[in-house]
């Protein structure tokens, strides 16, 4: 989550899926609440993992039909993003 979802009914759907929430307040939110700042920094590390596995074409445009096949695809180039980098 980021900053733009922050507000009480998507930050009620995570905790309700079992997701603990670290997007921190707005700075014009009258009541702030507490969030694990250091969680939040390696925020940064899973979303330049999936810039990294979006590189595969066929990971981000997703043509095929089954979830097999795909899920297959996504493993192949998780293997490929550990052994590059």
């Amino acid at each position: 989550m980021d900053k733009a979802y922050e507000d009480e009914a998507t930050r009620r759907l995570a905790v309700e899926q079992g997701f603990v929430p670290v997007v921190p307040p707005k700075s014009n939110r009258k009541e702030p609440w507490e969030y694990d700042k250091e969680m939040y920094k390696n925020r940064n590390e899973v979303e330049r993992f999936f810039l990294r596995i979006k590189r595969f074409r066929k990971v981000f445009t997703r043509y095929d039909k089954l979830d097999v096949v795909y899920t297959g695809v996504l493993l192949f180039a998780m293997i490929v993003d550990a052994v590059l980098c």
